[in-house]
């Protein structure tokens, strides 16, 4: 790649990185967007990888000071998050594109239509099961590609454990850091990662999300609310929509 071709990227990487902080679905975008530069499939999902770890680093450390995350109210989410993201990596090469798609469509659209309805309708000692099995095979999808992972895991920790748009914003950032960095490290196993270009995107990525965080930490939940719910749907037509 020429220097021009890594300038390019690492631009749209920090720009998808403020907004993706609040709406996730980075690698909806990033992904895709390696793959036109030539980047081999494989080591572009890999690398991505790598980079979405600072991300997901910079994105948590605002809300960590503004004490929007309560880490011990998520260790069980972690250690599920440790064992899916670890299945989902190893993984890659063996589930087709267009499935993975239909999947992630068909559950976005699930995820939020019931948030929006009311959840009095289901029994709240299912609440937790429901959440911590959505965790894990939500883990398995984070390994495999991230894309969309953060955005339907924010929907469910709303729907299913409770949580209020801006803790669970930040939470998933704090969840993040645990999935996308086993991942990486069955990637490097794998040898999968191209390190100068991770390391160009990585930086740039621990700045968009950083810079985002610090604002998003801020919005009220209105807002949040209503950012978030738009680019879900939205996400999930376009992603029915390529998937025909």
């Amino acid at each position: 790649m020429s220097l021009t071709d890594i300038a390019i990227l690492a631009a749209l990487f920090f720009l998808t990185s403020i907004v993706g902080v609040v709406t996730g679905s980075n690698s909806l975008i990033t992904v895709p967007l390696m793959f036109q530069f030539g980047i081999e499939e494989k080591t572009a999902v890999a690398t991505n990888m790598f980079g979405l770890t600072f991300m997901a680093i910079g994105g948590t450390i605002p809300f960590l000071r503004q004490g929007k995350i309560e880490a011990g109210k998520l260790m069980p989410v972690i250690v599920l998050t440790l064992i899916g993201s670890a299945c989902g990596a190893l993984l890659v090469g063996y589930i087709t594109g267009a499935s993975i798609k239909l999947i992630v469509s068909i559950a976005m659209i699930a995820v939020v239509v019931f948030t929006l309805l009311r959840r009095e309708h289901v029994e709240r000692r299912w609440m937790p099961v429901i959440g911590y099995s959505a965790a894990f095979l939500l883990a398995i999808y984070g390994g495999l590609y991230s894309g969309g992972y953060v955005t339907i895991l924010t929907a469910a920790f709303v729907a299913f454990l409770g949580m209020d748009y801006a803790e669970s914003v930040g939470s998933t950032k704090f969840v993040n850091v645990f999935s996308s960095s086993i991942a990486t490290l069955v990637f490097m196993w794998q040898g999968l990662v191209d390190y100068k270009l991770g390391a160009i995107l990585a930086v740039t990525m621990f700045a968009g999300a950083y810079v985002g965080a610090h604002y998003a930490a801020k919005m009220n939940e209105v807002w949040l609310r209503r950012i978030f719910l738009g680019t879900v749907v939205i996400l999930a037509v376009k992603t029915l929509y390529d998937f025909n």
